[in-house]
């Protein structure tokens, strides 16, 4: 009896200290498994005479009784323990405020804003949208634009050249999107009213430069196209893009190799603080250039000058948007600085439009 009093509170002082329903299970078994200390005393009640199993046996019989009583109830212990455990690693504050969508959080860049603002404006005056490829060859990135082979404005391009193919070419990145308007011209019979945005690339790198910046380039070609309709088209680009109810302009002799004549615009505008308003004020800013295109442009792109005439005129993308949204310095624009674009950056369903406002 002794032994069995002694193994009653062996038994129950592990099944007390378990920490875990696992190390509980580990009791269960050495007690009342197969091979259990309990069992094992349950196994040689056949070798005992009728009169001492019947004592022992209750004795046993007993003593599993409360081990099992035991192991239950501390295993709901370990399980309820459990349970508060988990609810509280998992505990949810209902009270913090919820994270934004991602569509909320999402931002879009200023150039692919700007771009949007300016298909909405062009596409308003009857634009099409022209495409053309990054790598260019010499012939549609110069020669049909009237710079002969050796022209020294070649040289103003700072021009990324690839080595010659196998045929002696060399390809190269396009420093302007002017390859679109003669691949459109040759593409396109006229009447041509067209916007080239695009990806351009030079040899130039500073505060107001980079290797690669975005263009947009405008061509019209019509049997009528003159620079009266050319100075309306710009007059309300900048109106509109600037968001400004009247715009002074001012256009100066320049020299491009494809328009003759050749022309740089500058705008109105009050520069004050460090901020620079359009619409108002005594100064000046030079935006783009434009002319009227060369006759041998024309003829370079199967189009009769004796009979077609048209204009063209170019600015930069990062360049304007500077300017509309007081960004001091170009190369932020391709840091990919997640707090520079959410600062600068616009919603994503915030799409412009003429009616809308286009920043708005």
């Amino acid at each position: 009896m002794s032994d069995l009093n002694q193994l009653e509170s062996e038994t129950l002082h592990a099944i007390a200290a378990a920490c875990d329903e696992a190390a509980l299970e580990t009791v269960r078994v050495a007690a009342l498994g197969k091979k259990g200390s309990i069992s094992a005393l349950l196994a040689t009640l056949g070798k005992m005479s009728p009169e001492e199993r019947k004592s022992a046996g209750a004795a046993i019989n007993a003593l599993k009784d409360k081990v099992g009583e035991a192991l239950n109830a501390r295993r709901s212990v370990l399980k309820d323990a459990a349970l508060e455990a988990r609810l509280a690693s998992e505990t949810i504050d209902v009270t913090l405020p919820a994270r934004d969508a991602a569509i909320e959080r999402g931002r879009i860049h200023p150039i692919t804003q700007v771009m949007d603002e300016l298909t909405a404006i062009f596409a308003d005056m009857g634009f099409s949208i022209a495409e053309g490829p990054d790598v260019e060859s010499d012939d549609y990135n110069f020669t049909k634009l009237n710079f002969p082979a050796g022209h020294p404005a070649r040289e103003m391009h700072d021009t990324f050249f690839f080595k010659p193919d196998a045929a002696g070419e060399r390809k190269l990145l396009r420093t302007h999107t002017s390859p679109v308007q003669v691949r459109t011209m040759l593409a396109n019979k006229p009447p041509i009213r067209v916007i080239c945005p695009g990806r351009t690339y030079r040899c130039d790198s500073d505060q107001t430069h980079t290797p690669m910046f975005h263009q947009v380039e405008g061509l019209v070609i019509d049997k009528s196209a003159h620079l009266g309709h050319l100075k309306w088209i710009l007059e309300e680009f900048c109106k509109a893009f600037f968001e400004v109810p009247s715009v002074k302009m001012r256009f100066r002799p320049s020299f491009f190799p494809f328009t003759e004549p050749s022309m740089e615009v500058d705008i109105q505008c009050r520069r004050s603080g460090g901020e620079i308003r359009f619409g108002e004020g005594e100064d000046w800013l030079e935006i783009l250039g434009c002319g009227m295109v060369h006759a041998n442009v024309l003829r370079n792109c199967g189009v009769d000058p004796d009979e077609y005439q048209g204009f063209a005129w170019g600015m930069g993308i990062d360049r304007i948007a500077m300017l509309k949204y007081g960004m001091s310095d170009l190369r932020a624009f391709f840091e990919a600085d997640v707090r520079w674009l959410s600062h600068y950056g616009f919603r994503p369903l915030d799409l412009p439009t003429l009616a809308a406002g286009l920043s708005s």
